[in-house]
């Protein structure tokens, strides 16, 4: 079994502790949350790169990396993520539980601290980051951005969320933009960096064996100058219904051999926040959620038009994302089917082996995070990230009472309001 408390360090820093004895190594995040915004996209993700890269004490990669063997072999990560329209910008960090060390020795004593030092202590030069870590880390951030574009299948998601959201933070990418990142000196990363230690509302998690009271004090040791400082401000989402516009249609050629079919849905204005938010994961799981799906099922399986089909749900603003793999010329009959699938659980035309498997696959993912470190972690950030405290067993208890009129209900809510085709060139 396991403890999850949850107590205020400080305005706007928040620690989460999962007490538990179910791992041998300790996982802990601490990560500034900050609205994803356009301007300042690229620079916070930028950030934590060039953070990981040196410390006063350690100032290089080699150094750290000694410093983290001294950890038995520990981790520290950068990560940025989006949840809804807060961007979420930090480290991760595993190690060896102290319950499993050799000699009895502490590990979290040694590792906290280093987490501390990367956060608030990095190696300057003339008061600022280090021009050369700049310069490298933003080559390697425009790299990034660049790459995305080969993942076709995401790219395509990423594409239809822009599109969808254009004007909204939601359309901006989690790592910003290649012409700001490109922007970006030494000096203006610096005056964001100390913007985000005195405005960014933060979040630290630690799942491990150490008792509650003594990770607090060890990171009120290590942050005291993040607690002492800021006014922090949560960030917000705004969610948005389809509105009485017909829907937009975008098609992009590129050189691939394979069409990506997506289709955005509005939720109608349920979100996580909703009473009816169950219903919704239940609708989203049944429609192309889960491998046991009308989309997987019908659209893939039975009639063969798509090499995969699934929908994800985003539960802060309010969609459904459709990503489907076809032949260039199955474009229109994909897409009405796709269609006809939502429409039949509108109509309630859903067997009880749908509506039942599509449950215990939900409940059963929920229960799996349970046994993740890095899974419960996403998920703890995904509920503080919401401002909600419900635990993964509570959301699978209320998953067992939704019925297929409550599904059937959320259904009739989703409205389409985006579809987007990457289609191969031209012969």
């Amino acid at each position: 079994m396991s403890q999850v408390t949850r107590r205020e360090l400080a305005q706007g820093v928040w620690l989460r502790t999962v007490h538990t004895n179910k791992f041998k190594s300790s996982y802990l995040s601490v990560t500034f949350l900050v609205p994803l915004e356009e301007e300042t996209a690229s620079e916070n993700a930028l950030i934590p790169y060039v953070l990981r890269r040196g410390t006063a004490a350690c100032p290089d990669l080699e150094s750290l990396s000694a410093r983290l063997d001294s950890c038995y072999g520990g981790s520290v990560e950068p990560v940025v993520r989006k949840k809804g329209e807060t961007q979420c910008l930090g480290f991760v960090a595993g190690f060896l539980d102290d319950a499993y060390t050799l000699e009895g020795e502490s590990v979290l004593e040694q590792a906290i601290p280093l987490v501390g030092e990367l956060l608030l202590d990095p190696v300057r030069e003339r008061g600022r980051f280090r021009s050369a870590y700049v310069k490298g880390e933003r080559d390697n951030m425009v790299d990034r951005i660049r790459s995305q574009i080969n993942d076709k299948r995401r790219y395509a998601l990423m594409r239809l969320g822009s599109l969808m959201c254009q004007g909204e933070d939601y359309g901006v990418d989690r790592l910003g933009d290649e012409a700001r990142t490109a922007a970006v000196t030494p000096d203006s990363l610096w005056q964001r960096y100390q913007e985000l230690l005195r405005s960014a509302w933060v979040e630290i998690y630690y799942c491990g064996s150490a008792e509650p009271e003594r990770v607090e004090q060890l990171l009120r040791r290590a942050l005291a100058p993040l607690l002492e400082q800021g006014q922090r401000s949560f960030p917000a989402c705004q969610v948005r219904a389809h509105g009485a516009q017909p829907p937009r249609y975008e098609v992009e050629q590129m050189d691939v051999t394979q069409g990506k079919l997506a289709l955005g849905f509005r939720t109608g204005g349920l979100t996580c926040w909703s009473p009816e938010f169950p219903a919704l994961l239940l609708c989203n799981a049944v429609f192309g959620g889960s491998t046991l799906s009308k989309l997987f099922l019908n659209v893939r399986e039975r009639l063969s038009l798509c090499y995969y089909a699934s929908s994800m749900l985003e539960k802060m603003k309010g969609l459904v994302l459709v990503s489907s793999g076809i032949e260039f010329d199955k474009v229109d009959t994909a897409r009405e089917e796709i269609l006809a699938q939502l429409d039949a659980i509108r109509a309630g035309q859903v067997e009880d082996g749908e509506l039942e498997g599509a449950r215990r696959s939900l409940i059963s993912a929920y229960r799996a995070t349970l046994d993740s470190q890095s899974q419960l972690e996403e998920y703890w950030l995904g509920q503080a990230a919401a401002g909600m405290e419900v635990e993964p067993q509570q959301l699978a208890a209320l998953l067992e009472g939704v019925t297929l009129e409550q599904v059937r209900q959320a259904a009739e809510k989703l409205e389409l309001d985006t579809v987007y085709f990457l289609t191969g060139l031209e012969e």
